[in-house]
């Protein structure tokens, strides 16, 4: 029900304006009369018209009017310093996790490749064993069927904790042939694909500053990073099908590995937790390598017992590292811009926009000129930030899942997204993280 008000409280609202009397015709016809020389009529009546819109005018200009927003006042609509301190991402609503692929039936037994004279598995038990580290927490890299460097420290990292020789590969091929019986599987290409697609996606950053997403460019990527492989090895994998030319409903062959879900993420901030905060994090700048530790590692120990044959020789024996939850391989900065010490971890966060200032890129120095590159799987950040206390130093997601290990960036530290995402599973806020 609307609300009145009496004459003498209506001068009282905000909203009234003050009280200004106008003059009346019998005033001015007074007024005009006293002049010296009495006006003509046509001057008198425009005079009075002017007379008469003057208290108006004032009582206008008196009147509160909108507020206008000269300067952003909120502090989520003033451009970012560090991506950790970007505009966040506007929720969405959550989508359900991919389906798993199809599992295909594995090779026989007999049609297995032999491994090689150091005991590095090849054909499908290569892929075999890449799956299983990478689902322990243990990330090879690429799974590609090829082990190389980070597939020798993800096995080293697992022997570790197990208390096997870090160049045992006996064991772990024992505990990925029970755990994952088919290395690949059957995908199809979602519909949600278009929503993360952009073929005409721009490679300059003033160009991908005015879209809304960093998307991928193309089906086989985003098919190639669900899971954690490339294009090069969904075409090996699936000759001669043209990957050019998918389209949703497509199906092909992957690894048998759970699939990264782009389209699950929803801008989420993760905050402390009481288990996760307390853990330790290594940075290893020499063997580009993330090492997460339930609490700040303690030396390796290792014993030495005689060899039976009484020789001098001795057996090495190593106790389980039950400490060491979680590895992945990684890109640290270039030496210039690496900041070697114990930070803290001070955010984490999905789909971070990133502020992209070449000054800063190529001297370390911030300058005034930036742009806000928006969230996506292409954006040079990824889809995951994890924000140091030093100031524009961070874990991260990257565009480029091949170059890990090799491209340098400007003192970050670059996993893969499929590994990026998961870090908020092992740990949050609070944590130490030591960059070596």
């Amino acid at each position: 029900m609307p609300r009145f008000f009496p004459p003498s409280m209506r001068t009282m609202t905000s909203s009234s304006p003050p009280s200004c009397p106008l003059p009346s015709p019998d005033v001015l016809s007074v007024f005009f009369s006293n002049l010296p020389s009495r006006p003509p009529a046509m001057l008198r009546r425009l005079l009075v018209c002017l007379l008469l819109t003057i208290p108006l005018a004032l009582t206008a200009q008196e009147s509160p009017g909108p507020v206008l927003k000269a300067l952003p006042l909120d502090p989520a609509e003033i451009p970012a310093e560090d991506p950790q301190h970007a505009p966040v991402t506007p929720p969405v609503a959550p989508v359900p996790a991919p389906t798993a692929a199809k599992p295909l039936p594995a090779a026989a037994p007999e049609l297995q490749t032999p491994p090689t004279a150091e005991g590095i598995p090849t054909g499908d038990d290569a892929v075999r064993l890449q799956i299983f580290l990478d689902e322990a927490l243990f990330g090879p890299g690429v799974i590609d069927g090829k082990p190389g460097l980070f597939t020798k420290l993800a096995v080293a990292a697992w022997n570790e904790v197990k208390g096997h020789a870090p160049d045992d590969w006996a064991p772990v091929m024992e505990s990925a042939r029970k755990s994952v019986k088919s290395p690949f599987a059957i995908a199809v290409v979602p519909d949600i694909a278009k929503d993360w697609i952009d073929g005409t996606l721009p490679n300059d950053r003033p160009g991908q500053a005015k879209r809304k997403r960093m998307s991928y460019r193309s089906v086989a990527e985003f098919m190639a990073e669900r899971y954690h492989t490339d294009d090069i090895y969904l075409t090996e994998l699936n000759k001669p099908k043209k990957l050019s030319s998918l389209k949703a409903g497509d199906t092909l062959i992957v690894p048998n590995v759970q699939p990264f879900g782009v389209e699950t993420l929803t801008g989420k901030k993760f905050e402390a937790d009481p288990l996760l905060s307390p853990r330790h994090v290594v940075v290893d700048t020499k063997k580009n390598q993330v090492r997460i530790f339930e609490a700040a590692p303690a030396a390796l120990i290792v014993s030495e017992v005689p060899a039976e044959n009484g020789t001098e020789a001795a057996v090495k024996i190593s106790r389980p590292n039950r400490g060491l939850i979680a590895s992945f391989p990684i890109t640290p900065g270039k030496p210039q811009f690496i900041k070697y010490g114990t930070w803290e971890l001070k955010n984490c966060l999905e789909l971070p926009y990133w502020r992209y200032d070449k000054s800063l890129l190529e001297t370390g120095k911030r300058s005034s000129e930036a742009l806000n590159i928006p969230p996506g799987p292409n954006s040079p950040v990824g889809v995951l930030w994890a924000g140091l206390s030093k100031p524009g130093i961070g874990m991260h997601g990257t565009a480029d899942p091949e170059t890990i290990g090799r491209a340098r960036s400007a003192g970050c530290i670059r996993l893969a997204n499929w590994d990026a995402i998961r870090l908020p599973n092992v740990i949050r806020p609070g944590a130490t993280v030591e960059i070596r």
